[in-house]
C-alpha cells in the first residue's frame, strides 16, 4: 500500500461550557455590533482574512513520505519533525494493511491528539477567560451590590439630612415664634412696667404742667390705662388700673389747678386795667371796655392754650370730658366776674332813659354785641368745643337773665295792645329772625333768653288780647252817636264829598259800628303776632262777640230808627267783617267741652227709692257711673255763623222791602188762593157756598175796579217808596255789585207778584176787563222801570 498523507480529520468541536460570562459576552458583541456597526471596507478585510486561513497547512513537523527500499512487503514511512529540538525523528516501516491501521490510529490519534490539544488549550484559556469574566462580573455584581447598599445609605443619609433640615426649619420658625412672643410680651409688660417710670416723675417735685415732659408723661399715662382697659384678662390689671387711673386724677387736678391759676391772674391783670382805665368815674366806655375785658384777657391767658387744646384733643375719653366742663365752668365764673357789673350797669341805663320797645330793642343789641365777643373770646381758648353752645351757657344765661329781669316787670304791666305786638316784631322779626339767625353759633345763647322773653309777651299779649275782646266787643255799651243811623252815614258821605274835592282821602272806617273796628284792627294785629293755634281760638271769639254785638245794634238801632235802618245796618257789618276776616287763613271754628251732671239727678232719686243698691259696683247704676259726669262736645264755626246770620237777614230785608211794594197783589193771590181751595173742598156751608160759587170777578175783593185799583197802588209804590229804598241801600252799601245782588231777588219778587196777577187776569176776568184793569201796566216797562233803579 502506497503510503499516502491522509489530512487531519477535524476533531468533533467540543461544547464551549456556557457560563454568565459567555452569555454577557455574547450579549456584549452582539450590543456592540448593534451599537457598533464595522464599515465596509472592515467588514472586506474580515473577508479576505477569513479566505487566507481557510485552508489549514499542514503540520511543519511532518515531512513528505519517502519510499523505503525493502521489498514488496514492507512500506517505510519516515517522519521527521524539523521542529524539534533534538531533531528525532519518526521512522515507521509499514510491513502489512495492521500496521498501516495501526500507524494510522496512533497517526490519527497523535494529529487528533495535536488537535484537540490545541482546542482545549483555546478551551482552557476560553475558560479561564470565562472564569476571569465572571470573577469580573462577581466582582461588578458584588460591586453593584455595594453601590445599592451606598445607595440605599445614600437614601437614608439625605432622608435624615431631610428631616434634620425640617427639624431646623421647624426650630427656626419655633425660635422665630418665641422671638416675636418674647418682643409682644415685653411690649404688653411696657404698658405695666411704665408705672413706675410715670409715677416717679409726677410724684417729682420738679414736675408742674408747664414742664416740657407732662404732656408727653400723660399721654404715655393715657396709652397704658387704654391698653389695661382693653385687657382685662391680663393677671392683676384692675391694680394697674386703680394705680394709672390715680397718677391720672393727680396729673388732671394738676391741670385743673393751673387752669384757675391763670385764669385768676388773667382776671386780677383785667380788673386792675378796668379800675386804671376807669381813673374814679363811674362807667368807662364801651371802646375801653372792649380793649381792658376782652384784648388784655386774650393776651393775658396765651399760655393756657397749649394744655386745653391738648385737653380737647382727648375729649372723646370721660375723665377729659369731665376736666373739659370743669374748665369751661372756671372760665366762665372769672368771665362772669369781669362783665357781670358791665352788664347790668348798661342795661339798667338802657332801662331809665328808654320806653319798653326801644329798651327791647336796645337791651337785646347790647348782649348780641357781649355774647358774640364773648363767644369769639371762647373760640380763643377752646377751639374745637365753640360749637357747643351749652359750654358757654353758665356765662351767657346769667348776663341775659339781666335783661329778663329788667323787662319782665314792665311786660306784666303793659296793657297796650299796640305796644306788645310790636314786642313780638322785634324779638321776632329783627332779633330772632335777622340778627340770630345770621350769625348762628356765636350767638345761639342768646336764643333761649329770647325765646323765654317772647313766650313771657305771647302770654301777657294773649291775655290782653282776651280782656280787650271781652270788654271792648263783648260787652261794649254803644253811645248815641254809634246808634245814629242813617245820620251818620249821611254826615259821613257830606264829609267824603268835600273830601275829594279837595283831593283828600276819607277814612270809612269812622262810620262802622265800634266793635267792628275794634275787632278788624285786633285782630289784624294779633294775626302776625301770635302762634296759628292761640290765634284762631281769639279770632273765633272776636267774630263771634263782634256779631253778636252787631246784632244787639241793630235792635237798637231798629227802634231807634225803622226796622230798614236796623236790617241794613246788620247787613253793612255784617258784610264789612266777613270781607275783613276773608284774609285771614284760618279757621273760625272751636270746639267746646263741658261736663254734662243732669243724668245724676235722676240716678240719686232711684237711690233714694230703693231701685238701685248704692254700692253695686257691678251694675251700670253704681256710685262710681253715677257720680261720673258726662263730656260734652260742641263746635262752633263763628264764620259759618255769621255766614248764617247774614243771610237769614238779606232774606228779611228783602221780603220787606218786597211787602212794602207789591203787599197789596201779595193779599190778592194770598185770597185768590184761598177761595179756589175752598171751591175744590166742597164747602157745605150755604152762607159760604152762595158767596164762594160766585165768579171771581164777582167778588167783593176782585171785582175790575179793586183789582185795578190795587195795580195802580203797587205801581205808585214802584215809583215813590222803591226808589227810596233804593237810596237808603246806596247810603248803607257802598259796593254796587252788592246792592245789585241784594236788590236782584227783589226785582224778581216785584215782577213775579205781577205775572201771577196777570195769570189770574187772563184765566178769570174778560178781555174788555183785562183791557181796562191793565191799561197803565206791562210787564216789559216794570222791568225798565226796576233796572232803572239801579
Amino acid at each position: 500500500m502506497a503510503a499516502m498523507n491522509v489530512p487531519p480529520q477535524p476533531k468533533a468541536s467540543v461544547p464551549v461550557p456556557k457560563s454568565g460570562a459567555v452569555s454577557k459576552g455574547y450579549n456584549f458583541a452582539s450590543n456592540w455590533e448593534q451599537n457598533a456597526p464595522l464599515t465596509e471596507q472592515q467588514q472586506a478585510a474580515i473577508v479576505a482574512l477569513s479566505h487566507a486561513v481557510a485552508e489549514r497547512p499542514f503540520p511543519p513537523n511532518l515531512k513528505s513520505q519517502e519510499h523505503v527500499a525493502g521489498g514488496d512487503n514492507g512500506l517505510p514511512i519516515s517522519m521527521k519533525d524539523d521542529n524539534v529540538e533534538d531533531s528525532s525523528a519518526i521512522e515507521t516501516v509499514l510491513v502489512n494493511t495492521n500496521q498501516f491501521y495501526k500507524w494510522f490510529t496512533g497517526l490519527e490519534a497523535a494529529m487528533k491528539s495535536e488537535t484537540e490539544e490545541k482546542y482545549q488549550h483555546y478551551v482552557s484559556s476560553l475558560t479561564e477567560q470565562i472564569q476571569t469574566c465572571d470573577g469580573i462580573l462577581n466582582q461588578v455584581d458584588e460591586t453593584l451590590e455595594l453601590f445599592n447598599d451606598l445607595q440605599s445609605q445614600h437614601q437614608a443619609v439625605a432622608i435624615k439630612t431631610k428631616t434634620l433640615h425640617d427639624a431646623c426649619d421647624r426650630l427656626l420658625m419655633e425660635k422665630r415664634r418665641l422671638i416675636e412672643f418674647a418682643e409682644s410680651l415685653h411690649s404688653k409688660l411696657n404698658y405695666f412696667d411704665e408705672l413706675e417710670n410715670v409715677a416717679t416723675s409726677f410724684y417729682s417735685p420738679s414736675m408742674n404742667v408747664g414742664n416740657e415732659n407732662f404732656l408727653p408723661l400723660l399721654k404715655r399715662l393715657d396709652e397704658c390705662i387704654s391698653y389695661v382697659e382693653s385687657n382685662p384678662q391680663y393677671a392683676e390689671c384692675n391694680v394697674y388700673l386703680v394705680k394709672f387711673r390715680q397718677l391720672q386724677s393727680r396729673a388732671l387736678s394738676m391741670i385743673r389747678a393751673h387752669v384757675l391759676s391763670v385764669l385768676k391772674s388773667a382776671s386780677s391783670q383785667v380788673q386792675a386795667a378796668i379800675r386804671s382805665s376807669a381813673g374814679g368815674k363811674a362807667a368807662i366806655s364801651e371802646a375801653v371796655e372792649a380793649s381792658v375785658i376782652y384784648v388784655r384777657f386774650k393776651a393775658a391767658a396765651n399760655e393756657l392754650k397749649p394744655i386745653l387744646e391738648e385737653i380737647e384733643i382727648r375729649r372723646p375719653r370721660k375723665e377729659y370730658v369731665q376736666i373739659l366742663a370743669e374748665c369751661h365752668k372756671l372760665y366762665c365764673e372769672q368771665r362772669l366776674s369781669l362783665v357781670k357789673g358791665i352788664v347790668q350797669q348798661r342795661i339798667s341805663e338802657f332801662s331809665k332813659k328808654e320806653e319798653l320797645p326801644s329798651l327791647t330793642r336796645s337791651g337785646c343789641a347790647y348782649l348780641m354785641q357781649v355774647c358774640l365777643l364773648e363767644h369769639q373770646l371762647f373760640s380763643y381758648f377752646f377751639p374745637s368745643s365753640s360749637e357747643d353752645i351749652s359750654s358757654l351757657a353758665p356765662l351767657t344765661d346769667p348776663l341775659c337773665t339781666f335783661l329778663y329781669d329788667t323787662l319782665r316787670p314792665k311786660l306784666i304791666h303793659e296793657t297796650n295792645l299796640d305796644v306788645l305786638c310790636e314786642l313780638v316784631d322785634i324779638l321776632k322779626v329783627e332779633v330772632l329772625g335777622e340778627q340770630l339767625s345770621r350769625r348762628g353759633e356765636s350767638l345761639a345763647g342768646l336764643r333761649p333768653t329770647i325765646d323765654r322773653i317772647l313766650a313771657d309777651v305771647h302770654e301777657r299779649l294773649t291775655f290782653r288780647a282776651r280782656t280787650h275782646i271781652r270788654d271792648e266787643i263783648a260787652n261794649y255799651l254803644p253811645l248815641d252817636e254809634d246808634l245814629d243811623y242813617p245820620s251818620k252815614l249821611e254826615q259821613s258821605a257830606e264829609q267824603k264829598t268835600e273830601s275829594t274835592s279837595n283831593d283828600q282821602k276819607s277814612d270809612v272806617s269812622h262810620t262802622w259800628y265800634p266793635p267792628l273796628e275794634k275787632t278788624i284792627s285786633c285782630l289784624s294785629k294779633l294775626y302776625q303776632s301770635l302762634e296759628p293755634t292761640v290765634f284762631t281760638g281769639l279770632a273765633q271769639e272776636a267774630v263771634e262777640f263782634c256779631s253778636i254785638s252787631i246784632q244787639k245794634a241793630s235792635k237798637l238801632v231798629s227802634k231807634r230808627s225803622s226796622t230798614m235802618d236796623g236790617q241794613l245796618f246788620l247787613i253793612k257789618h255784617l258784610l264789612i267783617l266777613r270781607e275783613q276776616i276773608a284774609p285771614f287763613d284760618i279757621e273760625f271754628s272751636a270746639t267746646y267741652k263741658e261736663l254734662d251732671f243732669s243724668h245724676m239727678l235722676e240716678q240719686v232719686r232711684r237711690i233714694l227709692r230703693g231701685q238701685t243698691n248704692l254700692f253695686d259696683w257691678s251694675r251700670s247704676t253704681s256710685l262710681a257711673r253715677t257720680l261720673s259726669p258726662r263730656i260734652l262736645e260742641s263746635q262752633i264755626d263763628a264764620k259759618k255763623e255769621l255766614e248764617k246770620s247774614l243771610k237769614v237777614t238779606c232774606e228779611e230785608f228783602i221780603m220787606s222791602v218786597t211787602k212794602l211794594v207789591v203787599d197789596p197783589m201779595l193779599s190778592f193771590v194770598t185770597k185768590v188762593t184761598a177761595v179756589k181751595v175752598a171751591l175744590s173742598s166742597g164747602v157745605q156751608d150755604q152762607k159760604k157756598e152762595s158767596s164762594i160759587a160766585k165768579p171771581l170777578k164777582d167778588q167783593a175783593f176782585a171785582t175790575p175796579e179793586k183789582v185795578a185799583e190795587l195795580i195802580d197802588k203797587v205801581n205808585t209804590a214802584v215809583q215813590n217808596e222803591l226808589p227810596k229804598v233804593m237810596l237808603k241801600m246806596k247810603l248803607y252799601l257802598q259796593n254796587p255789585s252788592t246792592r245789585a245782588i241784594l236788590f236782584r231777588p227783589i226785582k224778581t219778587n216785584i215782577v213775579e207778584a205781577h205775572v201771577q196777577v196777570q195769570s189770574l187776569l187772563k184765566s178769570e176776568y174778560s178781555k174788555e176787563d183785562i183791557e181796562s184793569i191793565m191799561e197803565k201796566f206791562s210787564i216789559q216797562d216794570l222791568q225798565t222801570q226796576l233796572d232803572k233803579l239801579l
